[in-house]
């Protein structure tokens, strides 16, 4: 009798894995409002301090995955502490952008970062530059350059500017991740995670001990919002295409903005700079990672 053959989540499934993952995601402006700003939750007092709130999120969401490394995952290589300082300051700039300006500019400029990563892999990782990379690239600077624009023209200037260098670092970071493709991606998760709450401890250790709500809330932000969408991807990247589940994950900087107005209408309202700019990098991520048809053989 032979063995049952694994099972493993259908195509639909894998899909929903990945959407569900973007959703929650997604969510990250709208919390980082309900901390920061008024609302009738009363979530912001006492006031709580951005960098505070980048370090309890990873330090829960590197919690949630603890219990699923094992002990051959573990290993170490000098690109590991590379990786956990991109992750640091990208964690640190991308919360200070959300809670400092928009969070749609943050988030969209959060997202150029595979333009930085194709920028890096052909003028310094040797890889062969194509059209689709070029044209996205040409998209992406202009909405770049429209959102700078924009922050310029509401004094917003150094805020947009750390969301852009939240982007770098994600590109960064992504370098990293490329060089460390061989080890466990469970265990460099997880050291990204708690070696960036490392980092900033000598940056928040002196701040106050935020209230009970506000603990609740930075527990469901780092184990839910930003934990648990790790499992859900792994799961779906398991059925799911690479190019498919950069194209489906696109869905997290369309509604980020959108709950982070629902969170906080007074703050959040789109310009016509965050509209064209961030429509412009859309497109040019939409262009990039856009799954195409293999060409028949003739």
């Amino acid at each position: 009798m032979s063995a049952p053959a694994p099972t493993g989540p259908s195509l639909a499934e894998g899909r929903l894995c990945i959407l569900l993952a973007a959703v929650l995601w997604s969510l990250g402006g709208a919390l980082t409002k309900l901390l920061r700003e008024p609302t009738p939750l009363g979530l912001h007092l006492p006031p709580i301090d951005p960098l505070l709130i980048a370090a309890y999120r990873v330090l829960f969401a590197g919690l949630v995955l603890v219990p699923l490394l094992r002990p051959r995952d573990v290993s170490f290589s000098p690109w590991m502490l590379f990786t956990v300082v991109a992750f640091a300051l990208m964690n640190a700039t991308y919360i200070g952008a959300i809670s400092y300006g928009s969070a749609a500019n943050a988030v969209l400029l959060q997202y150029t970062a595979p333009l930085w990563l194709y920028v890096i892999a052909t003028a310094c990782l040797g890889e062969k530059a194509d059209v689709r990379g070029g044209v996205s690239l040409g998209l992406g600077l202009a909405g770049v350059a429209v959102l700078v624009a924009g922050g310029w023209r509401d004094e917003q200037l150094a805020v947009v500017l750390l969301a852009l260098a939240s982007g770098v670092f994600f590109a960064l970071i992504l370098v990293g991740l490329r060089l460390l493709r061989d080890r466990s991606s469970v265990w460099v998760t997880v050291l990204n995670l708690l070696g960036g709450a490392a980092a900033l401890v000598p940056f928040v250790w002196h701040l106050p001990t935020p209230s009970w709500p506000q603990l609740a809330t930075l527990v469901f932000f780092g184990g839910v919002q930003l934990g648990l969408p790790y499992l859900l991807m792994a799961r779906g990247l398991r059925v799911v295409g690479t190019q498919e589940a950069c194209t489906l994950t696109l869905l997290e900087p369309v509604l980020n903005p959108v709950w982070a107005y629902l969170a906080s209408p007074g703050t959040e309202a789109p310009t016509v700079y965050t509209l064209l700019g961030g429509g412009c990098v859309l497109a040019a991520l939409l262009y990039r990672y856009w799954p195409t048809r293999p060409r028949e053989s003739s």
